[in-house]
């Protein structure tokens, strides 16, 4: 192999596992939305996205981190620390 290939191999598949790992975005309303419920039930959000079909907020609750999973109503589906 080449030093090319072997860059680009290597730049592709850094690509592949970032794409992989990272959410999608979601609009500016479901954030506020997903927001709101969380707020009010005691997080503090720091970013939200889409994950494998449900809204994933980052959120902190008591001085701990969490993932939380809402579904399309903004209810909790599953939390995760």
């Amino acid at each position: 192999m080449t030093f090319k290939s072997i860059l680009a191999a290597s730049v592709l598949s850094f690509a592949v596992a970032g794409a992989a790992v990272a959410g999608s975005p979601v609009s500016d309303e479901v954030k506020a939305q997903a927001t709101a419920a969380l707020t009010a039930q005691g997080y503090e959000v720091r970013s939200v996205q889409m994950e494998d079909g449900m809204i994933e907020a980052y959120a902190i609750k008591d001085g701990k981190a969490f993932e939380v999973y809402l579904d399309a109503d903004m209810n909790i589906v599953e939390v995760k620390n």
